[in-house]
Parts: C-alpha cells; structure tokens; sequence
C-alpha cells in the first residue's frame, strides 16, 4: 500500500481516534526511517497493554504506510467493530486451520499486494513479570520466509503505564499525562535462512532472530540492558505445575503425620482346630464326673 492510498476506512478510524491520542498522551516516536517507503513488508510489534494497539496504530498512520493486523476472525462477523476491521481490511485469523499457508493466506497476498502487515509474535499480552517480550510465536517467521520480505521491528513503551496488563481493573490511568513511546529498528536480516526448508528449529530461529531485534529497541527505549534470555511462558507454566503438585504432595504428608493413629485392638490368640477340640473334650469330661459325684 502506497503513502497516497490510506483509504476512506482508515481515515474515518484516524478521526475517530487520534483526537482523544493526542489530548490525552505524550509521543516519543522514533525510527519512521526504517519504515518502507514502497513494497510489501512485515512489522513485528511488542505487546505489552491493552492500548498498545492503538499506540502504534497511530505511529504507523503517521509515516504513511497503514498497518494490516491479524485479529481473530470472530471480531468480523457483527457490529461496528466488524464494520471497521473489513472497511480498514484487516486480515482474519482463522484458529482452526493447521496449515501455515491457508491461515497466513491473506497475510501473504496483502505483502505481495505491496501492503504492510503487523504481527504480535508473542501472540497475546507479555507474562514476562518485567513486562520484556517473552518467546515469540512461529507466525511472523512462516510468512516472512513465505514473502521474503522486510522484517521491521517495532518496540513500544508507555501504553502499559496507562493500562497496566492483567490489571484487576481495566481502566485508564491518564493522570500525571502519560508518554507513549514507539520505536522502529533496521529490518531483520534473515537472508541466511531464506533457501533454508521451513523445519521447526529453522522457524525457531528465525522467530528468535526476530523476537531479539524487538528486544533490543526496547531496550534502547526503556535505557536497561537486554535480559539474558526471553520469558518461556510454557516452561513457567510448567514449573508452576510442578511446584503446586509438590506443594500438595507436602500438604497431605504433614496432614497425615498430625492425624493420631487409632489404638490397637489386642487380638486373642489363635487356637488351632484340633487343640480347641481337645479342650472341650476335657471340660465335657470333666463335667460328667462331677455330675456322678452329686
């Protein structure tokens, strides 16, 4: 998509949305010179807010070129919101397909149509504690080797000091005045893998090559060093797991050692058969004798 054709749909979304943006926050943009001038490309965004979105909406309606996102195809069907994601032409994911290249189809044709198309790698809201990008998602890295095209990584920063992720409340924190903050690096150099076949570990690396790229323009925004490596939200889940089972485990072992154990019932001892037999054989005796003596 050119600089000239925004379209009616995305203008009416930009008069609907930037005046309250840019009432309400503070911008820091930085990097517009890595955004394509012409041709189709993808950028790969951090997620961080619920409001993020319209963040870097707004920064990437600034330099001209509109962003395509991918948006759960349910969000289509009805109402206003489904009228502006088909008016704006944003691209429906459809769950339920397993196949990379029917699910990413439209994401395809869009970069071939010389459009831009956003990804979220990670997929949803960061569950990094330190609010970093944790370990992205396969999605970004099958398109980009499907297209070969640029790969431009985009960091954000500040939507989450307005609405916090995974807030008990979901509401706007607008006072003191917020900055929202969006910066875009170089484009991911990922020639190397391009004559590669799309296995597992090379999707891994190249989700990974990608994932640091936005890491480090975080980094450069926020003015801290790049963590050791990023959050593995399954393997903390795992560990989670691991440890409410041992917790548990523990739990019912201190359980059992309170509980008092019941006294013991002292058993009679066992007589075998033929001894209890000649016993009584004695006592029967013993009774007729006595009966005699009377």
């Amino acid at each position: 998509m050119s600089r000239r054709r925004i379209g009616f749909w995305y203008r009416l979304a930009a008069v609907i949305c930037k005046p309250p943006l840019l009432v309400l926050f503070k911008r820091d943009w930085q990097g517009m010179e890595h955004i394509p001038a012409d041709g189709g490309f993808i950028t790969a965004v951090n997620h961080n807010s619920y409001l993020d979105p319209l963040s870097y909406a707004h920064y990437q309606y600034n330099t001209g070129r509109v962003p395509r996102f991918l948006a759960k195809a349910g969000l289509f069907k009805s109402g206003f919101v489904g009228l502006m994601m088909r008016g704006t032409g944003q691209i429906p994911v459809y769950r339920e397909t397993t196949d990379a290249a029917t699910a990413f189809r439209a994401a395809v044709s869009a970069i071939h149509k010389g459009e831009c198309v956003a990804f979220y790698p990670e997929g949803t809201l960061t569950r990094d504690p330190d609010l970093w990008p944790m370990q992205g998602k396969t999605g970004a890295a099958r398109v980009a080797l499907l297209t070969k095209a640029p790969v431009i990584p985009v960091a954000q920063w500040g939507a989450n000091d307005a609405m916090p992720p995974y807030a008990k409340e979901k509401k706007l924190r607008l006072l003191p005045r917020k900055t929202l903050r969006v910066k875009a690096g170089p484009p991911v150099d990922l020639s190397a893998y391009y004559d590669q076949e799309p296995t597992a570990e090379v999707l891994r690396a190249v989700t990974d090559a990608i994932m640091a790229a936005i890491t480090e323009q975080l980094a450069q925004l926020r003015g801290e060093p790049v963590p050791a490596e990023p959050y593995d939200w399954r393997k903390a889940i795992a560990r989670e797991r691991r440890a409410a089972r041992e917790a548990a485990k523990a739990t019912q072992g201190d359980a059992a050692a309170e509980t008092p154990a019941e006294p013991a019932v002292a058993a009679e001892p066992a007589v075998a058969p033929q001894q209890a037999r000649s016993t009584q054989q004695a006592r029967s005796t013993q009774q007729a004798q006595e009966d005699e003596g009377k």
